[in-house]
């Protein structure tokens, strides 16, 4: 793992961000650095999804802002165009990987299974999303992975929240885990980003804070 990568996770919890009105990305943004949050994924499944990293960069240059759902070329160019830290995608492909291997930023590709992570690291990366998590097999599967796959780590979402996140961080081979339960949507709605802010303090583990 490299140390940008260990900056990125410096807290082992990624809130993975769906915008759907441009002019909450700023003040989300940095709701979330006050509440200590080392990296944020904005997915690309709404059209603000680049114009919100790039509004997020600008906010908060210190935090990590990374594109997630990354599936195509197209979704590619934008995020890279926008300046993402990093990339994550749901799942990989050939196409997919030969374009993941053009970029110098870190990239965590999607996988699910034994073989999807053994290729995954074939192509050079050792750190990976494991999507969805509770749905492929939970903290289980995860720790079960381990032996085998010893030159792997995960960073899991997909089912994840304050009910089963310990389970997951307790696993030595989870750098991190992704979600959205660390986000108070009635706050977000209200832009109340003080009670966001709080709200989502509150959901980090004990030992970060």
């Amino acid at each position: 793992m490299t140390q940008t990568t260990r900056q990125l996770f410096d807290c082992p919890l990624v809130p993975v961000l769906t915008i759907d009105a441009l002019e909450h990305a700023q003040p989300l943004a940095e709701a979330l650095q006050a509440a200590g949050f080392s990296a944020l994924e904005v997915t690309f499944r709404t059209p603000h999804a680049a114009a919100a990293i790039q509004a997020m960069k600008q906010a908060c240059p210190n935090i990590y802002v990374g594109a997630g759902t990354i599936t195509n070329a197209e979704q590619f160019d934008a995020a890279c165009y926008a300046g993402s830290d990093f990339l994550v995608s749901p799942g990989t492909s050939s196409n997919l990987f030969a374009l993941f291997n053009t970029v110098d930023i870190p990239v965590f590709p999607g996988v699910a299974s034994a073989s999807e992570a053994i290729t995954a690291l074939e192509h050079g990366y050792g750190v990976q999303k494991f999507f969805p998590a509770e749905a492929a097999g939970g903290s289980q599967a995860l720790k079960a992975l381990a032996g085998p796959l010893s030159k792997i780590s995960f960073m899991p979402t997909g089912g994840i929240d304050a009910s089963n996140m310990d389970a997951y961080l307790a696993l030595p081979n989870v750098v991190a885990i992704g979600g959205s339960w660390m986000i108070d949507k009635s706050a977000l709605a209200q832009g109340d980003w003080a009670k966001l802010t709080q709200f989502a303090q509150q959901q980090r583990p004990q030992s970060q804070l």
